[in-house]
């Protein structure tokens, strides 16, 4: 009988705590509760959900609360489709805004000048080898191929072809992860219309480029004699103009012969590196 009533008492025991300590819950949820903002989560149920931060926001979730408070507008996320961005516009009954649509370029031909590689057998991150002497090849200023931007892009954009990495803009949206990753400012947004490109990355002379890479741009100018405001120098480096609007076509390209062969297409370059990969395969 004794037993019997020690067990009962337990177990109002138990009830009692655990009610006492139910109603404590209870009343922190109410106090610390996150109020829902009924248009951002809306907003968010528009939103791909890539969560590539290529909006400026850390995600899809803080993009749609600046988008509920008028902080943004839809075209800020390079992801979403004119039609996505016309049915977030709609529903939220917002300006879609205007955003210039970008795209990455990997702006190097290290594979094509035959960069002298150094023996590096360090970890196959492009962060560490630059750390590490500089990496595998002796531009400090070329691409290291060791695959750290492809493993970053969310969308599958970037091909590692022999050893130079590529960027395929039909799937590239511009989150610039790929940017972010890259230890030696290779890869950069451009303009996603823009189709011409100068695949070198160095400032160095170009007698100094030559010793260790035979594509390296040399500076010799004659880009920018040719198509006025369509290049600016960077010291003994030829780039293309993204801030003038109109960029280099075939037609500027075929105006002149560059000496390296450094101002290609986006196509062009990714069927040149399928090429010297496949030479150096077969030899």
């Amino acid at each position: 009988m004794e037993n019997t009533t020690v067990l009962i008492a337990a177990v109002v025991l138990m009830c009692l705590l655990g009610a006492a300590l139910g109603a404590v819950i209870g009343i922190f949820v109410r106090i610390f509760k996150v109020k829902s903002d009924l248009l951002a989560d809306f907003a968010l149920e528009l939103l791909p959900g890539a969560n590539c931060g290529g909006c400026g926001y850390a995600g899809c979730a803080d993009f749609a609360k600046a988008l509920a408070a008028g902080k943004a507008n839809p075209s800020g996320c390079p992801v979403s489709s004119a039609e996505q961005i016309a049915a977030i516009s709609s529903a939220l009954g917002v300006d879609a805004g205007q955003m210039e649509r970008k795209c990455a370029v990997v702006l190097c031909r290290c594979d094509i000048g035959e960069v002298r590689h150094m023996n590096y057998n360090g970890v196959q991150d492009c962060a560490a080898a630059h750390l590490v002497g500089g990496g595998p090849q002796e531009c400090h200023y070329g691409c290291l191929g060791l695959g750290t931007c492809a493993r970053k892009c969310p969308f599958g954009a970037i091909e590692i072809i022999g050893m130079v990495a590529v960027v395929h803009r039909e799937l590239c949206v511009g989150c610039g992860k790929c940017v972010a990753a890259c230890p030696r400012g290779v890869i950069k947004l451009v303009p996603a219309d823009a189709e011409y490109h100068v695949y070198c990355n160095s400032p160095k002379k170009g007698a100094v480029k030559r010793q260790f890479c035979k594509a390296g741009c040399i500076g010799c100018r004659k880009c920018e004699r040719s198509a006025p405001g369509k290049f600016v120098i960077n010291g003994f480096l030829s780039q293309v103009n993204y801030d003038a609007g109109e960029y280099p076509d075939e037609k500027v390209a075929a105006a002149f012969t560059c000496p390296v062969g450094g101002l290609l297409d986006v196509e062009s370059r990714i069927a040149a590196a399928r090429a010297k990969a496949e030479e150096v395969k077969n030899k």
